[in-house]
């Protein structure tokens, strides 16, 4: 298989040292600091819209076979890892949902964050909620 290679279009930004495990249940606000030569790909979204960020897990170890079965924190029993939102993972890639706030130029304002200070942005894309048809 062809080697995989993505380039940041942003980086996150935020004062916190921690943040809760899950964007669901974060309150945390930050920004997504765009590179500015993306900052047309922003027309549509404004203040209040939800939006789904890809990132880069930037902290987390290597991955190992052992990580395959995690015992996270907030549960009882181990579990696999692609039933766990944990960071240790084959390929560290996050995906959260988060609120915005306010977009100015190259810098949006988002409130929900679970990424550290720093993470890189892969991809920004618009958040569908899910209707039982």
């Amino acid at each position: 298989m062809k080697h995989l290679a993505f380039i940041p279009i942003g980086f996150i930004r935020t004062e916190v040292a921690e943040v809760p495990r899950h964007w669901s249940i974060s309150d945390v606000e930050g920004e997504i600091l765009l590179q500015p030569e993306y900052q047309p790909g922003l027309t549509g979204l404004q203040a209040g819209d939800r939006i789904v960020i890809i990132f880069y897990f930037h902290k987390s170890p290597p991955f190992s076979p052992e990580n395959l079965i995690q015992k996270p924190p907030h549960r009882d029993q181990p579990a696999g890892v692609f039933s766990l939102c944990s960071p240790l993972r084959p390929n560290p890639i996050g995906l959260s949902v988060v609120e915005i706030i306010a977009i100015e130029k190259n810098i949006v304002k988002i409130k929900g964050l679970d990424m550290l200070n720093g993470a890189p942005v892969l991809d920004i894309k618009p958040y569908i909620s899910y209707q039982a048809r």
